[in-house]
């Protein structure tokens, strides 16, 4: 039988990211640093979330009492897991609280979902290695991994907006998460293809679970299920399942054609490690970003007009157009995954209470009569000189200004934030806070010694970087 050779071309953008998970040195010593507080805080985020049962009922075994070789330890928690499994719930506690790292661009998400898969998957090879008489990986294998995944999710996103053809985020964390995890899993450049062909062919979640009058609790697993799924098609193409070359260009039936309105996907610059260099943290409040700067605002002017209240008479917030079209809520809001993504819920907690945390998005709090009072006294308007600097890749501002107007004429000062703590403008000042945020989150799960143990390892970059990653799972185990 005569074998026919494939001349499909596949398509550049398979190939480009293949190149660069396989190919490229990261060097940028800025790019490592971040990529630290990155893992850090994004780890805490995870701890934090384990005190919500509506998170930790998602965790765990498929099947309860499953023993899996050489599985995946879930930090916080005594699960072992195998790592598809394992990815999903590292993933889902990252991004319960919505208080991990944010990219904001033509398409927005969090690049660090990504260390789901790759904290999964860096641990289950690590622990098969061992038992192989092998060397694990170690914890700056991990960054590196890190810092490619942001760079795939956050370069992809600069101009492939997904939202506007009613496609989740999480399909970029999807993209990365495969790509970066089956070159770890020892994958040639024509594995991590078929890999990441399969991703993109892959449905791909609806944002209806982000919006009203649908918006619900899926928000909060969106990037574990992601994250596992790049690891079960990472596995699937390990051992020698066909990728398919032109799954994005393919004439009617291909991404772009299908799901993408015959747009081509492009990648605006060479991967490199921009993405790291320039994330955003969630510093000091656990809210959609596009909210940060608004909620610094209302903070600020929480002391002027906690004593005013029934003197209000409107309240004004200026904004981008991107915060507009994402979280410019009025009406009922039904859950917590509901208020969080509200601009004026957020800043209505902020104005009330002079602080925003996790517990104020619950049914409690927002039983509050004064939350919708407020709510339904603010205009936004869209300042268009802040959406240009939000796109603007030398700027990229989340800038809002809020301002009170009360019933006898006079209002306060309109307080203006371009750029919120955690910004890399902000950088210096926000890596005290990033570690005060890290501490006081593994504070809610584990006792003094153990915290301490931790906190030894993560803040001593050295050690940390050569430490085995098992041994990094271990010093979280339950």
């Amino acid at each position: 039988m005569v074998q026919v050779k494939d001349e499909r071309k596949t398509d550049q953008l398979l190939e480009e990211i293949a190149d660069y998970v396989l190919n490229k040195e990261v060097t940028s010593e800025e790019a490592f640093s971040t990529a630290h507080y990155v893992l850090i805080d994004t780890l805490g985020c995870g701890i934090l979330a384990l005190n919500y049962p509506e998170c930790a009922k998602h965790l765990g075994p498929i099947v309860p009492g499953t023993v899996v070789p050489n599985g995946v330890r879930v930090p916080g928690t005594s699960h072992v897991l195998d790592p598809v499994q394992g990815a999903f719930s590292i993933g889902a506690m990252i991004r319960w609280l919505d208080y991990n790292d944010t990219w904001l661009a033509a398409e927005w998400g969090h690049p660090s979902d990504n260390l789901g898969a790759i904290l999964a998957v860096a641990d289950f090879i690590s622990r098969r290695n061992i038992a192989n008489g092998k060397e694990p990986l170690k914890v700056k294998d991990v960054l590196e991994m890190t810092i490619k995944a942001h760079e795939i999710q956050g370069i992809l996103a600069l101009e492939n907006s997904l939202n506007r053809v009613g496609l989740d985020h999480v399909l970029f964390v999807k993209i990365a998460s495969t790509a970066v995890v089956t070159k770890m899993l020892g994958g040639t450049k024509e594995e991590i293809i078929h890999a990441l062909s399969n991703a993109w062919i892959d449905n791909s979640s609806l944002r209806t679970y982000r919006h009203a009058p649908n918006t619900g609790s899926r928000k909060s697993w969106a990037a574990g299920d992601a994250t596992s799924r790049a690891v079960r098609l990472a596995l699937m193409a390990l051992k020698g399942e066909m990728g398919y070359a032109t799954a994005l260009s393919a004439p009617g039936w291909g991404f772009q054609d299908v799901l993408f309105n015959k747009q081509e996907l492009v990648l605006k610059q060479p991967l490199d490690s921009y993405v790291m260099e320039n994330v955003l943290f969630k510093v000091s409040y656990p809210a959609e970003f596009h909210a940060q700067t608004a909620a610094e605002a209302a903070i600020e002017l929480h002391p002027e007009i906690k004593d005013r209240l029934d003197e209000i008479d409107h309240i004004t917030i200026s904004t981008h157009e991107s915060a507009i079209r994402i979280i410019d809520k009025k009406g009922p809001l039904y859950n917590p995954a509901d208020r969080d993504h509200c601009l004026q819920y957020i800043t209505a907690i902020g104005l009330l209470k002079g602080n925003i945390v996790a517990e104020d998005y619950e049914d409690d709090v927002a039983a509050d009569p004064r939350v919708d009072m407020l709510r339904d006294k603010m205009v936004v308007t869209e300042n268009k000189a802040y959406t240009e600097d939000y796109l603007d890749p030398n700027k990229r501002s989340i800038a809002n200004a809020v301002q009170v107007h009360f019933k006898d004429g006079t209002q306060t000062a309109a307080i203006e934030r371009e750029y919120p703590l955690g910004h890399r403008f902000r950088r210096e000042e926000a890596i005290p806070k990033i570690l005060d945020k890290y501490a006081a989150n593994l504070a809610t799960q584990f006792a003094s010694k153990q915290l301490q143990e931790i906190e030894a390892i993560s803040y001593d970059y050295g050690k940390l970087a050569e430490m085995d990653v098992n041994e990094f799972m271990e010093l979280f185990a339950k």
